[in-house]
């Protein structure tokens, strides 16, 4: 069922490549808590059935060379990496309780990584400390040296968020005002935000993940609307962030179940000019196209993964070495694609 990577959106990519050509457009943010009306009619929708291949800034000839020179560059991976934790699943038919994620799974994902050779590596979707530590070996074993790590999370007791890097952290900040009402009651940030400062060759640089309310309806409440309001904490601490100190490069990444013209993305964003705005990176794999999930019971592929970044990073961005991981082994490890950004 994961050869579902490998067919009509690599094949036709090339094809709308040559027919389409788009261009980017960034929004204004809507006030929290009400989307505006121009919020509530311009969103897109759920997901785009096929995906994009227009010619945007950082597409790379070949995504897949490493980079072999970091003395004056960062290389950072960010990677919704599918449930690497222990759950019930399905194993040659039958159901399981507490399984781990499928060595299959976490050879090819192990493989991808590795060949990839980030300096930096945020996860989403890990499970226990313990996993993230059986992650971590296996890239040790793979040849990928990634001995500094920061875990952290939020409501959800079940997937965490993760930063692996070859860069000392020198400073993390927990986030525990993750609550906001919806209809009346009271909800906490699923995934959390995760805040780590590391020393790199280039500098300090900031991270922010996060992994946003997925498009699984519940019954506590609309999914969209609480995708928003988490976006609204996310945007906050954001904003904090840039005042605290505008000039530090700050990333922002994660999954964020929606696509890019989304009120989500847009809360996200923040106002299009100005300091406290930040700007999207567009990326593309080998053949143009920029889908980063595979939802397999509809085979509907989507842009979900985003990496962001402030105006400090504006002139340092290596364009060329941006990139979405079309490898062959991603058909197996995730029903997501890695993205990969490069700057000096």
């Amino acid at each position: 069922m994961k050869a579902r990577f490998l067919h009509a959106p690599k094949i036709l990519g090339a094809f709308f490549l040559a027919c389409i050509l788009g261009s980017c457009r960034e929004e204004k943010s809507a006030d929290w808590p009400e989307p505006t009306l121009e919020e509530s009619n311009s969103a897109a929708p759920a997901a785009a059935t096929t995906p994009p291949a227009s010619a945007q800034q950082g597409t790379q000839t070949d995504p897949a060379a490493p980079n072999t020179d970091s003395a004056d560059r960062v290389r950072f991976l960010a990677y919704n990496v599918e449930n690497w934790l222990s759950m019930d699943r399905y194993v040659d038919g039958k159901q399981v309780t507490s399984a781990g994620k499928p060595e299959k799974e976490k050879e090819a994902l192990v493989t991808i990584v590795a060949r990839q050779r980030p300096d930096v590596f945020g996860l989403c979707e890990i499970g226990s400390e313990a996993d993230l530590a059986d992650l971590q070996s296996r890239l040790t074993k793979a040849g990928l040296e990634l001995t500094h790590s920061y875990y952290t999370g939020g409501g959800d007791d079940t997937r965490h968020l993760a930063l692996l890097s070859r860069f000392p952290i020198t400073r993390t900040v927990p986030h525990k005002d993750l609550e906001y009402r919806l209809n009346g009651r009271e909800f906490t940030m699923g995934r959390g935000i995760l805040d780590a400062t590391l020393e790199t060759p280039v500098g300090t640089v900031r991270f922010l993940g996060t992994h946003l309310k997925s498009k699984r309806e519940v019954p506590e409440g609309d999914q969209e609307q609480m995708r928003r309001s988490e976006a609204h904490i996310m945007r906050r601490e954001i904003e904090s962030a840039l005042r605290e100190d505008s000039a530090m490069p700050l990333i922002i990444y994660g999954d964020m179940n929606d696509t890019r013209q989304a009120p989500a993305l847009r809360i996200l964003q923040g106002p299009r000019n100005g300091p406290l705005s930040i700007q999207m990176v567009h990326l593309r794999d080998s053949v143009g196209t920029s889908w980063t999930h595979h939802w397999s019971y509809q085979d509907v592929y989507s842009r979900f993964d985003y990496v962001l970044f402030n105006s400090a990073l504006k002139d340092r961005m290596l364009w060329d070495d941006c990139h979405i991981v079309d490898d062959p082994e991603v058909a197996d490890a995730s029903d997501h694609r890695p993205i990969v950004v490069e700057f000096r």
